[in-house]
């Protein structure tokens, strides 16, 4: 149950980082493996005008809320392809704080995860043991800089991108995909071409000669209290192995007044 815990969060903050460059020349496309390729337009007034636009809709669009608290159903499937169930009830404090409590197919709560700016916290109530570590805790797992602002936009699905980093557009079959490149990891974000709506999100690592890949599909948007919001996303993982998540969104409410309970027990052996 740790290692589900461990997982989601892991996967979540490796697509995430925000380290990207801001607007240059030439113009670069890329084909179906995020593989850069030059070509010899440059950028003109209008191709800036055009990302402004994009910008200026996506920031529109950007999941702006006070609290956030959600039920998850979380199916992922491991390395050796061994598959696993899970749900994950997660509250958020903009900017503050992320609560997370995972449980089994029995309802049976196994971890419960307090993470906050500087920090991660977790009990494990299965061999009650508790842990706590500094944020580099998780920085460790992904090997990248880890930021709760990021993590949060990653959560609410907002997109990772600032509005510096595009480097190229690309438009076909009502789709715009968007490419930007920093100092970890190329990215592409492909939203819907009349609302801008994120599609998906690929990534690859730079610094590697195989890096890590990864995918993430965001589906089925509702309209609450006039915010779009992705009830089901899927993610891949691949380096070695492929790692496969799917999160459904069964219940979530902005703007609550929430609490964030995390009482260690006595009992418990820290770790």
């Amino acid at each position: 149950m740790k290692n589900i815990f461990i997982l989601i969060i892991a996967i979540v903050f490796f697509t995430s980082c925000r380290s990207s460059r801001s607007i240059q020349s030439p113009v670069v496309f890329y084909d179906s493996t995020i593989k850069a390729i030059e070509i010899t337009d440059t950028i003109t007034e209008d191709t800036t005008s055009i990302f402004e636009d994009i910008n200026a809709q996506l920031q529109k669009n950007k999941v702006t809320v006070s609290t956030f608290s959600a039920k998850i159903d979380v199916k992922y499937k491991d390395g050796e392809g061994k598959k696993n169930n899970a749900t994950a009830h997660i509250r958020m404090q903009s900017d503050s704080v992320i609560w997370v409590s995972v449980t089994g197919l029995l309802g049976i709560e196994g971890i419960r995860g307090l993470i906050t700016k500087d920090s991660v916290r977790l009990i494990d109530k299965q061999n009650k043991v508790y842990t706590a570590r500094s944020i580099a805790y998780l920085q460790d797992i992904v090997k990248l800089p880890l930021d709760m602002v990021s993590l949060q936009d990653l959560i609410l699905g907002n997109p990772v991108l600032r509005s510096s980093s595009i480097l190229s557009l690309n438009i076909a079959d009502e789709k715009l995909s968007l490419l930007s490149i920093g100092d970890f990891f190329k990215n592409i974000l492909t939203l819907r071409a009349d609302n801008k709506t994120i599609i998906s999100s690929e990534i690859e690592e730079t610094n590697k000669e195989e890096g890590r890949k990864s995918f993430l599909g965001y589906s089925e948007y509702e309209n609450k209290k006039g915010i779009n919001f992705s009830t089901s996303r899927y993610i891949t993982v691949k380096e070695k192995n492929e790692i496969e998540i799917e999160l459904e969104f069964k219940q979530y409410n902005f703007n609550e007044t929430l609490s964030f309970p995390f009482t260690v027990p006595k009992n418990y052996k820290n770790n």
